[in-house]
């Protein structure tokens, strides 16, 4: 899947699998894989660095992009020096505290502490299967809900992960296939994402704008859907 700039995001491609029968099954995951994925997302954050930073010029202090890069070279760093047979949950556990130390500014608590909680969630499996992703990212929203003390509409990075949490929970509670269920989880995630131009921040530096935060998509927003882009991509 082509990861589209946070400018011109109008298209969210369905994702595609392989198959593969030497693979796990693709709507798994297990640690080789999500390493593959947090590979992927630091190499989409260093793509949109100076654009979210562009972003957080106008609405925060102007180091977004810069900050995420740093923490996902360090995250970089931890991937080589963890041992092949951690489990994706303690993966998780150790990129979130990985997250928080290197990142500057309120990102690094809200997605360190988003990806500790779902590692928690995750527990000691080898694999995750489609259910047990949709609570981790449920389990994500719900703690980066309460480190941020934010809601859905105040302009933060949870208007993007929460639809998408809800979305994909909706879609495989429905009997949606899985890979359809991600697919409408990034499309909710596109749409959160882009509503916040029309918000009024009401957390983080932006709120001392008021309503000239409003006509500006908030930059953890935007980062949040291209790091789930960067994290569904097979």
């Amino acid at each position: 899947m082509h990861v589209p700039s946070p400018t011109r995001d109008d298209a969210v491609s369905a994702t595609m699998t392989r198959d593969d029968p030497e693979r796990t099954p693709a709507d798994r995951v297990d640690a080789a894989r999500l390493r593959l994925g947090l590979r992927r997302a630091a190499r989409a954050v260093d793509r949109h660095a100076a654009a979210l930073t562009r972003l957080d010029t106008i609405l925060g202090d102007g180091d977004h992009g810069d900050n995420l890069s740093i923490g996902f070279r360090a995250v970089l760093e931890l991937l080589d020096e963890l041992p092949p047979e951690t489990t994706p949950g303690d993966l998780l556990r150790a990129v979130g505290h990985r997250l928080v130390a290197t990142v500057g500014g309120a990102s690094g608590p809200l997605y360190g502490t988003a990806c500790i909680e779902a590692g928690f969630h995750a527990g000691d499996a080898e694999v995750l299967d489609p259910d047990l992703m949709a609570g981790m990212l449920s389990a994500a929203a719900a703690g980066l809900a309460r480190r941020g003390r934010c809601a859905v509409g105040d302009k933060t990075i949870l208007d993007t992960l929460q639809p998408a949490a809800d979305a994909l929970s909706a879609s495989l509670a429905g009997g949606m296939r899985p890979a359809d269920a991600q697919t409408a989880a990034l499309q909710a995630a596109r749409r959160g994402m882009r509503a916040t131009a029309a918000m009024v921040a009401r957390r983080g530096l932006a709120l001392r704008l008021g309503e000239r935060s409003v006509g500006h998509r908030d930059p953890g927003a935007v980062s949040c859907f291209v790091l789930l882009l960067a994290l569904a991509e097979r």
